[in-house]
């Protein structure tokens, strides 16, 4: 069994319906690990539950409380409430880790009123210092850098899917059950569920290393497969301004920025994106950006780290073809 030391920091797993943890729980853990013992919550089914704890463990969980219970499929995030309360109470958590998600973001704003806690959205990254735990920001279409703390209490944080590189060792997790019973607390039920599988060779948008992104510079549905190529040949996830999806080149899910998704990947690469503020709130934090554009005063070059002034249909076949020449001849 594991030994749990100090300053444990609950992180919530979310688990899929066929009982696999969400891409999201490595970078929760190893946010846990950066400054605390990493104690798991995994809510779920009770026929999958028992499989997603011993999987924690092998992502670096010293502690797993397992709620298998048919609640998580009758109501939302009222579950994980129950669970993350009772898992606070039974470790004394400094802090709880959620994913920034609409569901993570959701369970923080109950949890916050249940426990009396504060909440701290959207971190990048977390330390430590004289005084405690410390959470850090990247706010105002990420042009500041800002940290905070509470003063007392759990800290309740959302933590920015891969804005945090650190990843636990494995270790042989005590589990424990979590038993979870019918609660009079207010919850939307849920009245149907069907599952939609989307096949995809490419990463997931949110948790990807590289991410090419396409805007309305592509100039139609049919142009903005240039970016889907050059994605293709990077093993990209593939994003887009909301330019580009409000022109109906892109589905929503491909949105990256304000209104859409955050990414903090690897690298960044911008085709035909002018670089809106917006935009930029879901993507300065990678740690490389590449801009393509044909306007040398577009916003995008302010951030970027390299930027190519020219016609991404003719920057982007070249990179392309240098790519499949390297690969061929490695």
């Amino acid at each position: 069994m594991a030994e749990l030391s100090e300053n444990p920091v609950v992180a919530l797993l979310p688990v899929l319906p066929n009982g696999e943890l969400v891409g999201s729980a490595a970078g929760l853990l190893g946010a846990a690990a950066r400054v605390g013992t990493p104690v798991g919550v995994v809510v779920a089914p009770e026929e999958t539950a028992g499989s997603a704890a011993e999987a924690a463990g092998e992502l670096g969980a010293a502690r797993v409380f397992a709620a298998g219970t048919p609640l998580v499929q009758q109501q939302l995030s009222a579950p994980a409430v129950e669970a993350l309360a009772a898992a606070v109470d039974s470790v004394g958590a400094e802090a709880v880790l959620l994913p920034h998600d609409v569901d993570g973001r959701d369970i923080a704003g109950r949890l916050s009123v249940r426990l009396g806690a504060a909440v701290a959205a959207d971190a990048v990254d977390l330390s430590r210092d004289e005084e405690g735990l410390v959470v850090h920001h990247s706010v105002y279409g990420s042009a500041f850098l800002t940290e905070s703390a509470a003063t007392h209490g759990t800290l309740i944080i959302t933590v920015r899917d891969g804005a945090i590189d650190h990843r636990a060792a494995p270790v042989s997790a005590q589990v424990e059950t979590l038993p979870l019973e019918s609660s009079s607390v207010p919850a939307a039920q849920i009245t149907e569920f069907a599952g939609l599988v989307e096949e995809s060779t490419r990463p997931d948008l949110r948790a990807a290393k590289i991410v090419v992104s396409g805007g309305r510079g592509l100039g139609s549905k049919e142009g903005f497969g240039l970016a889907e190529q050059l994605a293709d040949a990077l093993g990209a996830a593939l994003g887009a301004s909301r330019a580009a999806v409000d022109a109906g080149y892109a589905p929503y899910s491909y949105q990256v920025g304000q209104t859409g998704v955050s990414v903090s990947p690897d690298l960044y690469i911008a085709l035909g994106i002018s670089g809106a503020v917006q935009h930029q709130a879901g993507m300065q934090t990678a740690k490389t950006i590449v801009a393509v554009n044909k306007d040398p005063e577009a916003p995008i070059f302010d951030i970027a780290d390299f930027g190519i002034v020219g016609d991404a249909f003719d920057v982007v076949p070249q990179l392309i073809e240098t790519l499949k020449e390297r690969s061929a001849g490695a």
